[in-house]
């Protein structure tokens, strides 16, 4: 069961969420709240494991947010869920810690199986928003560049990478490259390692950023 709180200031928003989650059987909303003031001590008495989070929240704005649950509850998944697709706004919360970012736009992207990818500690991220990040990193200027060594990748590892980039899950690999879901995992583990990311939205973004794709 995947326990999930939903955090947005529009009651609607919060009922809408709760009606399309809540049929799923393995899913169970465990609160609902207009603001994020008291996030953490809201997560730590009804211990969801995926946090929906608008990214604009009177009060705690939504990125830091992020970075209050990243330090008190690293293991529960923020996703944003929001309206905006500001550039600024998207660098924050992914910076601060989200795991992924939606927009609500719920018939061009699954936004269950977006809280399932991110319970299993994969990133989701909507397409326009990943068109958008992707492009902007790959016509940054060189100068902007951190100019690290480019980390050895194998030619599997880079395979990998790129359908990470392109918003693939394990599972999805796993069968575009024909191995187990395991091996897959496993090569995805070694891949953030040596990128030094913790997530795929993070692989993503640094080797797009360095021109590694």
């Amino acid at each position: 069961m995947i326990r999930i709180a939903i955090i947005d200031d529009h009651e609607m928003v919060r009922e809408g969420l709760r009606t399309i989650l809540q049929v799923e059987p393995d899913f169970e909303v465990v609160a609902k709240r207009g603001s994020a003031d008291g996030i953490v001590e809201l997560v730590e008495r009804t211990r969801p494991d995926v946090v929906l989070l608008d990214a604009r929240l009177p009060g705690v704005s939504g990125p830091e947010a992020c970075r209050l649950l990243a330090v008190s509850h690293p293991d529960t998944a923020v996703l944003i869920v929001s309206t905006y697709e500001d550039d600024e706004l998207v660098d924050a919360c992914i910076s601060a810690g989200a795991k992924g970012y939606l927009i609500k736009d719920i018939e061009r992207f699954s936004l269950k199986e977006s809280i399932r990818a991110v319970y299993r500690g994969e990133g989701a991220v909507s397409p326009a928003v990943a068109g958008k990040v992707l492009d902007r990193l790959r016509h940054a200027e060189r100068g902007e560049i951190s100019g690290e060594p480019k980390p050895h990748l194998s030619d599997r590892e880079r395979e990998i990478l790129r359908l990470i980039a392109e918003g693939y899950t394990n599972r999805e690999i796993a069968s575009s490259v024909y191995l187990s879901e395991n091996t897959v995992k496993s090569h995805v583990q070694d891949i953030f390692r040596k990128l030094r990311v913790r997530n795929r939205v993070e692989a993503a973004l640094r080797a797009t950023r360095e021109g590694w794709l």
